[in-house]
């Protein structure tokens, strides 16, 4: 059911997946294509907003600042397992790999390596400062209107 701390969940999650989704754009080798990268991130922060963080806001300020950490670390999860499976895809259509077992160890070898350009600073405090924001903002409008 439609509550206001969902939609505002959804738009404060959808900001901070576009926002963090430009942060990392530069710690990506220089060249890297991009397409619809930062829209189909806030698509993902919109889906996690609502299912995550909306329905559990509610308890407190403290508990929807969990909540909103953890909304934003299941978009992380969810775009890397998206983003991996797009790139190991396009270098499968590529011949990249002989064999599914080949294609399959290159989607850990790519997730690993956007992993560790996800370690920047900069990234992880717009991610989880972002989504702790979202959290408690989905608070005070679950609470502002009831």
């Amino acid at each position: 059911m439609p509550t206001a701390s969902k939609l505002f969940a959804a738009f404060g999650m959808a900001l901070v997946a576009f926002l963090s989704a430009e942060i990392f754009k530069p710690h990506m080798p220089a060249g890297t294509q991009f397409g619809a990268f930062s829209p189909l991130s806030a698509i993902i922060g919109i889906v996690c907003g609502w299912r995550i963080l909306g329905p559990a806001t509610g308890e407190g300020w403290w508990p929807s600042a969990n909540a909103g950490l953890r909304a934003s670390l299941g978009a992380l999860a969810l775009a890397l397992v998206l983003f991996s499976t797009e790139e190991m895809l396009v270098q499968a259509v590529r011949k990249y790999y002989d064999t599914p077992t080949e294609a399959i160890m290159g989607l850990i070898g790519i997730a690993a390596e956007i992993v560790q350009r996800m370690l920047a600073a900069d990234f992880l405090l717009v991610l989880l400062g972002g989504g702790m924001l979202a959290g408690v903002l989905s608070e005070w409008a679950g609470r502002r209107w009831r």
